[in-house]
């Protein structure tokens, strides 16, 4: 059975994780490293993704604002929301988010909470009924996937409600804790870990930032 590196980054800034991610599938693809997924959370900040539209942000806030190259629409980021971007190989992009998929819910039903899938592209994402916990968005080049999956574990909410998030403009965003769960986010996050080990049929090892080189300082 192939590994699956988990790395727990902690909080990052969102510009700076999308540059490791940049660095770290570059590596992947060269083969000097094995598949990752990498855990973290981000401080505020909406991101676009490439089908975003105009007029889903509000007209002013002072939340950051990020475009990027993933999959899927508008979505927010913050503090107690489990961010991972699996950098992988991906022979078929269609069953890699569906597998995603399966696996968050395995990870959030075994947190008590009742979640599914719901048909339609536009729907894509983990749901409570009609109401959205988790939502996916991926890039993938040369094979190799990166952004991901960002699960509401005990985040605030409230950001979510002055803008069109993932391009839907009834949508009703939730998470573990609006649900009634009592697990946090450092609870969760080891269980989202080993279920999207499982699902991907994959050998969890669990590394450091160091052993990675997460942070290393690129020469400018």
């Amino acid at each position: 059975m192939r590994e699956l590196w988990t790395c727990h980054l902690g909080e990052v800034e969102y510009r700076e994780a999308v540059a490791l991610q940049e660095r770290l599938r570059g590596r992947v693809q060269a083969g000097e490293l094995p598949d990752l997924l990498l855990l973290l959370e981000h401080p505020p900040v909406y991101t676009l993704g490439r089908r975003s539209e105009p007029g889903e942000l509000p007209a002013r806030s002072d939340i950051d604002v990020v475009e990027t190259e993933r999959g899927g629409k508008l979505t927010y980021h913050g503090p107690g929301q489990l961010v991972g971007y699996p950098i992988m190989h991906v022979p078929n992009v269609r069953a890699f988010v569906e597998t995603m998929e399966r696996a968050l819910i395995d990870a959030i039903r075994a947190a008590g909470v009742p979640a599914g899938t719901r048909e339609g592209r536009e729907l894509t994402g983990v749901w409570v009924e009609d109401r959205k916990l988790a939502s996916i968005g991926i890039h993938v080049s040369r094979r190799v996937s990166m952004h991901g999956f960002a699960v509401n574990v005990e985040n605030d909410l409230d950001p979510f409600g002055s803008v069109i998030a993932c391009g839907l403009p009834d949508v009703k965003m939730t998470s573990l804790q609006a649900e009634g769960s009592p697990e946090g986010i450092e609870c969760f996050r080891k269980r989202a870990a080993y279920a999207f080990a499982q699902a991907f049929e994959r050998r969890q090892r669990i590394v450091t930032p160091t052993r990675i080189g997460a942070f290393e300082r690129v020469a400018a």
